[in-house]
């Protein structure tokens, strides 16, 4: 049977996955989400002996279900192909009692590579799967990451475009110049003047412009997302912890069937979701341990059961987690409202009315599979310091915050179950906040003799996604209020 794609604020309808690939996001302004969980159909022992792209197939085909075999694997093989420069797509490094999964090793070397490269083709071959003759315009808000690895993912892709905004300041430099530097006669990219929280409602607020939707359409176009609003962002990432799991029983560091732990660097909660659902489908997960910067909404969510933003915005050495209003929790509010659409649309409503909601008892007590923890800068920056000293190993700001997060977390519990840490970016793309906590801080340095001084004093190689902007030209200059985004979009289009 089908897999159908209802929205979690409305109890009627639903599509199939490549239909809910293509509109991205509900009309409702829910977000699509599996009518029930599917199970593996493959055991662990098998999954053991295949590669990324076997696991991933064996994950996709559950949750994908109008896809062919042909048309599933073809995405997979094109995605997960030599723009990786590890031929394990996801490796695992075991340093400091932790496995670190490593999915920084693609175009953008930061973990959206893991589902956006294969995005575009899943989109393309939903759009024709549909019959779909508009050109698929994609919209698409960044704290950082996201944004260059959609750009690159959707350059030059025929039948669609793709126009991302990000905020200005808000992002490392390496970030900005990864976006700003973008080729392809399909791409725009637009700083704003506020934080992704605005660019995040600003693009939802396109999605839901009814008189705009029809505007497009009459000129042969039709919106779409390569957020982790898009379910098609979504089910990709639930195959590298399948992987992950199925990588510790091949190497007889766990035994078939015993649990394990995972810690994610967590900001609009896509990425740690995936794994709750990786445990939905059948993988023995204990703890999904959410770990916060100093924007702890979601440490203070899972402590109470309130969700308010209502407080001050950080800019924080983990900008890609710089986030008051984490949309992927709203899929997993509908889950432990019991898949009540109503409920959980009113919550939603709270959240833009009010900024905040609370959650009843019996839906905090559903969440147990998750506890929150949050890192502050100095605790991050002493973390990198610490495991580098130790033992040679660098890791980014993001990963600091999640290392640190479990250090705490053992302390506190004694909870040593195997515990996979999920390494979202390269320590090549935070550099300057890495070499600050390596060494003295070095206030006229340039961003670049920082990455040259990184991979001197380690050994590592710069990646080549670092190389190739060092002295690219700027395509994309423009800056805009969060109220012209709009705007933008319309003169993108003509």
């Amino acid at each position: 049977m089908d897999i159908i794609y209802r929205s979690t604020r409305k109890s009627t309808g639903g599509l199939k996955a490549s239909e809910a690939i293509v509109q991205g996001i509900s009309t409702d302004g829910g977000l699509f989400v599996p009518d029930r969980f599917p199970k593996l159909e493959t055991s662990i022992k098998d999954l053991s002996k295949m590669d990324y792209k076997g696991v991933a197939y064996e994950v996709m085909k559950l949750f994908l279900t109008d896809f062919t075999e042909e048309e599933l694997k073809y995405c997979i093989e094109h995605a997960y192909d030599d723009k990786f420069d590890t031929g394990e797509i996801a490796p695992l490094s075991y340093v400091d009692n932790a496995y670190y999964l490593e999915l920084f090793h693609g175009k953008t070397i930061a973990f959206k590579d893991m589902a956006l490269s294969i995005l575009p083709y899943l989109m393309t071959t939903a759009a024709k799967k549909n019959q779909i003759k508009e050109k698929i315009v994609i919209l698409t808000a960044t704290s950082g990451d996201t944004g260059k690895a959609a750009l690159a993912g959707f350059a030059d892709v025929e039948g669609c475009g793709i126009v991302v905004f990000y905020p200005k300041g808000g992002v490392s430099r390496v970030q900005e110049r990864q976006m700003v530097t973008q080729k392809g006669a399909n791409v725009k990219v637009v700083g704003i003047t506020g934080n992704f929280d605005d660019a995040q409602t600003g693009v939802k607020q396109i999605f839901a412009d009814r008189e705009l939707e029809a505007q497009m359409k009459e000129r042969g176009y039709r919106f779409s997302s390569a957020n982790s609003i898009n379910i098609g962002r979504l089910i990709p990432q639930v195959a590298y912890y399948v992987f992950a799991y199925t990588r510790l029983v091949k190497e007889g560091r766990i035994a078939e069937g015993e649990k394990i732990n995972f810690t994610v660097p967590t900001g609009n909660f896509g990425n740690i979701l995936a794994g709750y659902y990786a445990k939905q489908i059948g993988i023995p997960v204990g703890k999904l341990i959410c770990a916060s910067n100093e924007n702890k909404v979601l440490f203070d969510f899972f402590e109470t059961g309130i969700y308010d933003r209502n407080r001050e915005f950080i800019l924080t050495s983990s900008p890609s987690m710089d986030i008051l209003i984490s949309s992927n929790l709203e899929r997993l509010i509908y889950e432990i409202a019991g898949e009540d659409a109503d409920a959980c649309a009113e919550l939603m409503k709270s959240l833009s009315e009010n900024g905040k909601y609370e959650i009843t008892p019996a839906m905090k007590e559903k969440c147990r599979d998750f506890i929150g923890g949050y890192a502050s800068e100095e605790e991050c920056a002493k973390r990198i310091h610490e495991v580098y000293a130790n033992t040679g190993y660098v890791m980014d700001t993001h990963t600091a915050v999640a290392s640190t997060v479990y250090k705490q977390y053992v302390e506190k519990t004694k909870d040593v179950t195997p515990t996979v840490i999920v390494s979202t970016a390269s320590p090549f793309k935070f550099t300057r906040s890495v070499m600050e906590a390596l060494e003295e801080k070095k206030e006229d340095a340039d961003d670049f003799e920082l990455i040259d001084r990184l991979s001197a004093m380690t050994g590592m190689t710069v990646p080549n996604a670092v190389e190739e902007i060092r002295n690219a030209e700027v395509l994309h200059d423009t800056v805009c209020d969060k109220e012209q985004m709009k705007d933008e979009v319309i003169k993108f289009l003509k």
